[in-house]
């Protein structure tokens, strides 16, 4: 019997990656090969992983193989990357582009920008991800209409995975989805840390071309841990127009730029830019004044993504569980949609100009 390449590979797909829970053939692990009479053989790029990790996956794939063709001969070669070119991308190999959204200072409305930027990129046919990384105030599972809801979790391998759950065809994960609402949520660093790589590791996220963090206002722990632990891919940085705001999001600016950090600032979005009141739909209050986001746009070198009104809408949206985003008739979707538009554009040109963002290794 002449054995069929492709059948041999949609097997392989039934094979998970011990890393990403993604199947081995889209993460690109299987590599040289080849089909000769009977013989299968093949290398599998894998790293970090322990001897019985190892024996698992070689006997999933050869039992994968084997249940298509049972007198298949399959020979594997398990390597580890221990060359200097390193693999495309070890950590989540099936994401694209990874978003941080940051601030300054909270009370900004940086939680709301992520929500309806990640609804909004869907919206246009993206696949989305979406990480509450705001440990102390983890506002996501209100705004997404998540509240009381438990992710599942698998085995994969001998170890457990978390699956993210999913709203507004959104994939979520949050630490509101861990403890009660009520629960006050006091960890030092380290464990604030050991909760964003666990999101970021120990989540089955699919594939998804991008990945937004919610991040704490400021730069603290999580910030480090987060370039520590996966490349970003650029930074949107969150303000108001007042000059209190734009002093504190300047910092938070040039952590992402320090030269060991080097991670792009894709733009500015300035929240809250005028108040506009139902009954008066063409008034214009600029109560927290104006200029303020292409202020920090010039000094970032980047540009104004987007300004976004303070309106009543949007803070009922994200009480109800159903940001404006998701609201056909709300005119806020289509200023929401744009941001999201301004930001593709300028993902697309900072991958053409520049390269990958590496992890940050931060030296002793």
């Amino acid at each position: 019997m002449i054995l069929d390449n492709n059948a041999i590979v949609a097997a392989l797909r039934k094979v998970k990656d011990p890393n990403s829970g993604q199947d081995i053939i889209s993460v690109r692990m299987v590599e040289d090969f080849k089909v000769e009479g009977n013989n299968v053989s093949f290398s599998i790029n894998l790293s970090g992983q322990d001897a019985k990790v190892k024996q698992s996956l070689n006997f999933a794939c050869m039992q994968a193989i084997q249940e298509v063709y049972p007198e298949a001969q399959v020979h594997i070669h398990l390597k580890s990357d221990s060359g200097s070119e390193p693999l495309k991308n070890k950590v989540l190999p099936q994401v694209k582009n990874v978003i941080a959204v940051a601030s300054g200072k909270g009370g900004v409305g940086k939680s709301t920008v992520s929500v309806n930027l990640a609804i909004s990129l869907v919206n246009k046919g993206a696949k989305v991800g979406l990480i509450d990384a705001d440990l102390y105030g983890p506002s996501i599972p209100t705004m997404m209409g998540l509240q009381g809801q438990r992710p599942k979790v698998e085995m994969l391998y001998g170890k457990h995975k978390i699956v993210p759950l999913e709203a507004h065809g959104v994939k979520v994960m949050s630490v509101g989805f861990i403890v009660e609402p009520e629960q006050a949520v006091v960890l030092r660093g380290p464990r604030l840390g050991g909760i964003i790589k666990q999101f970021i590791n120990e989540c089955i996220w699919p594939d998804l071309d991008y990945l937004i963090i919610d991040l704490p206002p400021g730069t603290g722990d999580i910030q480090l841990t987060l370039v520590q632990t996966v490349p970003v891919t650029g930074a949107v940085i969150v303000t108001t127009p007042q000059e209190v705001a734009i002093v504190d999001a300047v910092k938070a600016m040039n952590m992402f730029l320090l030269d060991n950090v080097n991670v792009p600032i894709l733009g500015i979005v300035e929240n809250m830019s005028w108040f506009t009141p139902a009954e008066l739909p063409d008034n214009k209050y600029m109560i927290f004044g104006e200029g303020g986001g292409k202020k920090l746009a010039k000094i970032s070198k980047s540009v104004l993504l987007g300004q976004i009104p303070l309106v009543q809408g949007i803070r009922e949206g994200g009480d109800n569980g159903i940001p404006v985003a998701m609201q056909d008739d709300n005119p806020l979707k289509e200023m929401f949609e744009n941001l999201a538009l301004n930001t593709i554009r300028q993902i697309q040109l900072r991958n053409e100009v520049l390269g990958p963002t590496k992890v940050v290794e931060m030296k002793r």
